[in-house]
């Protein structure tokens, strides 16, 4: 399997994370009723600290955004199992996505070795843009189900269980399409990241090769 290559992007993870999430910590704005009226108002230096603190908010997000790549990407939370396109500040996409279940399978015969279904973090980039992908099954999916592992290997090809598109973005991993969209938003994938048809169709048309990926 080939490696992976490094990506060209010059900012890192942390800051572009920061630069897509930054932008929720301060609470919207509501109507104000009378029980929200503090009885008494704070001290003024308390107001002077709170004037200074969002005043520097605001000269952090527009450095910033500032620094986010001018082309969409695509950023990946795995906690939250979401999936965002993103062209700057603007979310093109937001899609509930499924990552990485984090379970540990023992590969037979081989002592202290293990594969482990998690969803790689980093920045990586779209290497590949594919439609109607097939699946070729690995080892691991012949023994999570407890069947012989194939010599043949046309007996590792499956159709139709990867949706109508896929991304890939190296050591094997994919974004793609599934079978069972009742579990999306759940980590439960052997680490590809996978989205609903309609959303699946969206990122391929806003994606090419080349779009950054952004996986936390």
């Amino acid at each position: 399997m080939n490696r992976l290559a490094r990506p060209t992007l010059v900012l890192s993870l942390p800051v572009l994370v920061l630069i897509a999430l930054l932008g929720s910590l301060l609470p919207a704005s509501s109507p104000r009723t009378f029980s929200d009226i503090p009885a008494a108002r704070p001290p003024v230096a308390e107001d002077a600290a709170l004037i200074q603190l969002q005043a520097r908010y605001r000269t952090l997000l527009k450095n910033l955004s500032q620094l986010a790549p001018r082309q969409p990407y695509i950023l990946v939370d795995t906690a939250r199992n979401h999936l965002y396109v993103k062209r700057q500040q603007d979310v093109v996409l937001d899609a509930i996505a499924s990552t990485g279940s984090g379970i540990i399978l023992d590969k037979p015969g081989e002592a202290n070795t293990q594969w482990i279904f998690d969803t790689p973090r980093g920045e990586f980039t779209v290497q590949s843009k594919l439609t109607n992908p097939v699946w070729v099954k690995p080892d691991w999916a012949f023994i999570e189900e407890g069947l012989r592992v194939p010599k043949n290997p046309a007996e590792r090809v499956e159709q139709g269980v990867l949706g109508e598109y896929a991304l890939g973005f190296g050591k094997g991993y994919f974004i793609h399409g599934t079978l069972y969209t009742r579990l999306l938003g759940k980590n439960v994938t052997h680490g590809c990241i996978r989205l609903n048809d309609g959303d699946l169709k969206s990122v391929y048309q806003l994606a090419r090769v080349g779009t950054p990926i952004l996986i936390f």
